[in-house]
């Protein structure tokens, strides 16, 4: 881990992701984070961000020398079209909608995403859902630990850029092919899994968690 200062934070950067939550018809917690975890996959895939001389590739490498910051925001009504023209990647999942952006200053986050709320995005568990079919990463969130949609979004965002950063070359190159899908599992026996898990997440402690927690862990399955 970093110490809590690091001249390679100054100016800190974050990925900002702005999860759609209407009024009427908000998405449930667990697609919401599968939703978030795919998205920041397929943006740092993406080829803008992935091939050098791409438009996003410079922010991104810029934004992985430092700790890799997320911010969940909210939108709704208008907001949410006005968030979708800036240039990002949106995934759509389980009736959840969650665009991410190209890592930038925190200083310099856009008009349209500065504006949209970021605590306080808490939404209802729709309760545990069937894996899809390999391959697929799980993500499992600390049982111990309370946080709301918009910090556990963030936290499998984290575990999937992990994976993607940090495990193993066959297994990553899998899971890619598939569509980069993500299972949110809630009955892992949570020590065990520790234990085998490829990546573990440890928060840098700015929100609801203290520094250092452990808030998720993330592999893959292949068959």
């Amino acid at each position: 881990m970093r110490p809590e200062y690091d001249p390679r934070d100054d100016p800190p950067w974050a990925m900002q992701l702005v999860v759609r939550a209407e009024k009427a018809d908000p998405p449930g917690h667990r697609a919401v984070c599968e939703a978030a975890a795919t998205a920041v996959v397929r943006l740092l895939t993406d080829p803008r961000a992935a091939d050098p001389g791409g438009e996003w590739h410079g922010a991104v490498l810029e934004w992985e020398s430092r700790r890799i910051r997320k911010v969940t925001r909210r939108a709704r009504g208008v907001r949410w079209p006005e968030a979708g023209a800036l240039p990002g990647v949106t995934v759509e999942h389980a009736g959840a909608q969650v665009r991410v952006f190209p890592p930038a200053p925190v200083a310099d986050v856009p008009p349209a995403l500065a504006k949209l709320q970021v605590a306080g995005l808490d939404l209802a568990d729709e309760g545990a859902a069937p894996p899809p079919e390999p391959p697929y990463a799980v993500i499992a969130i600390n049982p111990d630990v309370t946080m709301t949609t918009g910090k556990a979004a963030a936290q499998c965002g984290h575990a999937a850029q992990l994976l993607l950063r940090g495990g193993r070359c066959k297994d990553v190159a899998a899971w890619l092919d598939g569509g980069a899908r993500v299972h949110l599992a809630t009955d892992v026996p949570w020590k065990r899994c520790v234990k085998e898990a490829a990546v573990a997440v440890r928060d840098g402690g700015f929100t609801e968690v203290p520094p250092g927690t452990m808030t998720a862990i993330a592999w893959i399955v292949r068959k």
